[in-house]
C-alpha cells in the first residue's frame, strides 16, 4: 500500500483522504492543526486505513517529527498556499514525492526550486484550475498544427444564485480572495504578460445559460511557459453569473478590501453562505490551423454533486479532490517516471478520466442528486462528532 499524509481535513482535504483509504491501496494520514476535525472526518469515513492526527503542519520541525514517527511515500497539502512552501522543503529534506492544490504563482515558482534536481516528483497546482483545466487545454492544443489562440474558463457556482453576489462559498475564502487579488498571467502577441484580475470581461453562453468571465490569478498555470512561444493568445478567467464581477470590484478596489483582506474574508463569510448544491463548469476552447485550414475545438463539462461512500459532496469538492488524487495514483504507479519539478500538462487527459479517481469527471451528471439529498435531510454529513451514532 502507498502511504501518503494528507494535510488538512478541511472541504477539500476531507475528500482526498476519503478517496485514497476506500480504495484499499492507500494508508492514508489526515492530519490537521484541530485534531477533533481530523477524528470526525475519519470517523465519518470509517475506513481502516484512515488515521487521523492533530498538526501544525505550518511548524516545519513539527512536521518534520511527524514523518519521523510515522514515515511515508508522499505529501498531499490541501492546506492554504502560504504554508505550501514549507511543506515543499520538508518533503524534499525526506525524500518524499509532494502534491498540492495551490492557485499562487509565487508559492509555485519556491516548489519549482525547491524541486530542482529531486528523485521524488514535486506536484504543485494539482487542483481544478490550475490542475485538470491544464491537462484538458494541453490536450486539444495538441491537435493543432499550428494554434492562434487558447482559452481557459472554470466556474464553481451555486445551482440557485439568490444573492447580490449570485454566488455561495463553494472553497477556501482566503484562495478565493487570492485569485480575485492578485496579478494575473497570459500570453499576448507569444509573450507572457501580466494582466490585472476583475478586468478582461466577457460574456459566455453555454447551453443556453449566459455566464460572465473574467481575469483571476494563477489558473493559467506552467500552460503559458509551455505553449507560450507558439500561441498568440492564451488565457485564463473565472466564470460566475452575470453582475458578480461588478460587485466584486466595489470590494475590492473602490473600497480598498483588496489591501484589508482579513476584512474582505471575515464579511465573505460573515455574509455569503456555504452550500453543497453546486455546480462546476469546465471551458475549454482551442482555435488553430488543422490540415492548413482555421478550426476550433472545445471541451465543455458540467460536474454536479455526487454522492460518494453515502454522502453528499459538493462539485467543487469533488473535481478539486479528483484531480488531485487521480495524479497522485498516477505518479505513484510510476514514480520513476517523474522526477523533479513536474507540470501538470505532463499528464494525458485520457489517461487522468480513464483514472479510477478522475473518472468522477465523466460527463452526463445532473443537480437531482443534491437535491434528493436535500429534501430527505442526509446532507452535511461529512464529519462524525465524537460520539456520534
Amino acid at each position: 500500500m502507498h502511504r501518503v499524509l494528507v494535510l488538512g481535513a478541511g472541504k477539500i482535504g476531507a475528500l482526498i483522504s476519503g478517496l485514497l483509504a476506500d480504495s484499499g491501496d492507500y494508508a492514508v494520514q489526515l492530519a490537521d492543526v484541530d485534531g477533533a476535525v481530523a477524528s470526525g472526518v475519519a470517523r465519518a469515513h470509517g475506513a481502516g486505513s484512515l488515521e487521523a492526527f492533530a498538526l501544525d503542519a505550518s511548524q516545519g520541525a513539527a512536521l518534520r517529527r511527524h514523518l519521523e514517527a510515522h514515515p511515508a511515500d508522499a505529501v498531499i497539502s490541501s492546506l492554504p498556499y502560504h504554508c505550501n512552501v514549507g511543506v515543499a522543503e520538508a518533503a524534499r529534506d525526506l525524500g518524499l514525492h509532494y502534491f498540492d492544490l495551490t492557485e499562487d504563482v509565487e508559492v509555485t515558482r519556491a516548489v519549482r526550486r525547491i524541486a530542482a534536481d529531486a528523485a521524488t516528483a514535486f506536484v504543485p497546482q494539482c487542483g481544478l484550475a490550475p490542475g485538470f483545466i491544464s491537462i484538458a487545454a494541453n490536450e486539444l492544443i495538441g491537435h493543432f498544427d499550428e494554434l492562434r489562440s487558447v482559452k481557459l474558463r472554470v466556474g464553481a457556482l451555486p445551482q440557485h444564485p439568490n444573492n447580490v453576489l449570485k454566488y455561495s462559498l463553494t472553497w477556501s475564502t482566503e484562495g478565493l480572495i487570492n485569485e480575485y487579488g492578485n496579478p494575473c498571467l497570459a500570453i499576448a502577441d507569444r509573450r507572457l504578460v501580466e494582466a490585472a484580475p476583475l478586468e478582461g470581461l466577457e460574456e459566455i453562453e453555454i447551453d443556453g445559460t449566459l455566464y460572465e468571465a473574467f481575469n483571476t490569478s494563477g489558473g493559467l498555470g506552467s500552460l503559458g511557459e509551455t505553449w507560450g512561444e507558439r500561441c498568440e493568445q492564451m488565457n485564463y478567467k473565472t466564470m460566475r453569473y452575470p453582475g458578480h464581477c461588478e460587485q466584486m470590484r466595489l470590494l475590492m478596489n473602490d473600497l480598498k478590501l483588496n489591501h484589508d483582506r482579513g476584512t474582505l474574508k471575515r464579511i465573505l463569510e460573515n455574509a455569503v453562505p456555504q452550500t453543497l448544491q453546486d455546480v462546476v463548469i469546465v471551458y475549454v476552447a482551442v482555435a488553430g490551423r488543422q490540415e492548413g485550414e482555421l478550426r476550433e475545438e472545445n471541451y465543455v463539462n458540467k460536474v454536479y454533486p455526487q454522492l460518494i461512500a453515502g454522502r453528499l459532496w459538493s462539485a467543487i469538492q469533488v473535481t478539486t479532490a479528483a484531480g488531485i488524487t487521480a495524479v497522485v495514483d498516477l505518479v505513484l504507479a510510476e514514480p520513476g517516471r517523474y522526477r523533479g519539478f513536474v507540470r501538470q500538462e505532463q499528464f494525458r487527459l485520457p489517461q487522468v478520466l480513464d483514472n479510477r479517481f478522475g473518472s468522477w469527471y465523466a460527463m452526463g451528471g445532473d443537480k437531482a442528486v443534491s437535491a434528493r439529498m436535500v429534501v430527505e435531510g442526509r446532507a452535511g454529513r461529512q464529519r462524525r462528532p465524537a460520539g456520534a451514532g
